[in-house]
């Protein structure tokens, strides 16, 4: 088990970085983040970013120093790598989710502008607030528990299209599918064995939108929905915090 860190070469934000990785595990690097005070705004999905002034004192609290080539080469190795597109950021891996009907995966939470391949796509997850930062939840009868509208693509249907009758069927509300921006995804790695989903893609493309309203009546009448509510921020968190996706969710906000 070791942490690992590159030369400060990478030019951002008018400094230089450097990469903090592990070649064990997620929770060994956050551990070790931890120990020496990394604010986690810092942490980049599969690794740290070290400001080129504290390169030094992070190599002296145990990180060994590598070139830069190889700090790609132990991501992959160790299956540490989180894989995204340039400009995308990556949140975090969430391991070992279980998803009721024998499926297990990790998955990583990815925040990005520009919508994924919609052959990859599976369904839609969307984040819907009012003017003054209200968020629509809805209650999933199958999962018991709110949670955001979102669900399947249906034969034939955008990604965006899908996002749009997820919100109008959970929570009663019409939105156009282009004022949904897309914001970041889910990768669903599933574990040897796991059966995986019933429809083709890896991915769940999650949208935003800001309606021009203040918590407008929430009628959706789903038969897998059990009730609607607006909720404030702290509200949001005590319902949804234990949810996979929230890291991501977080971020947004």
């Amino acid at each position: 088990m070791a942490l690992w860190i590159d030369p400060p070469r990478w030019d951002a934000h008018g400094r230089s970085w450097s990469h903090l990785v592990s070649d064990t595990s997620y929770d060994e690097l956050h551990a070790f983040a931890r120990s020496i005070g990394l604010p986690e705004r810092l942490h980049e999905g599969d690794h740290y970013d070290i400001p080129r002034e504290r390169h030094a004192s992070v190599v002296q609290a145990g990180a060994r120093p590598v070139e830069g080539r190889e700090i790609v080469r132990i991501l992959h190795a160790s299956g540490l790598r989180m894989q995204k597109r340039k400009g995308d950021r990556g949140v975090t891996r969430v391991e070992a989710v279980s998803f009721g009907e024998g499926q297990h995966a990790d998955v990583d939470l990815i925040l990005g502008s520009d919508p994924v391949h919609p052959d990859r796509v599976l369904g839609a997850q969307a984040l819907v607030r009012d003017e003054q930062g209200h968020v629509a939840l809805h209650f999933s009868r199958r999962r018991r528990e709110w949670g955001l509208p979102g669900g399947w693509r249906e034969p034939g249907e955008s990604v965006a299209a899908a996002a749009a009758r997820e919100v109008h069927e959970e929570l009663g509300l019409v939105v156009a599918p282009a004022d949904l921006e897309p914001v970041g995804y889910h990768r669903f790695r599933f574990h040897e064995g796991s059966p995986g989903w019933s429809v083709p893609g890896d991915l769940l493309q999650v949208h935003a939108v800001t309606l021009g309203d203040v918590r407008p009546a929430l009628t959706g009448e789903d038969p897998g929905t059990d009730g609607q509510q607006w909720v404030g921020v702290d509200e949001f968190v005590r319902l949804c915090a234990e949810r996979y996706w929230w890291p991501l969710i977080a971020r947004l906000l």
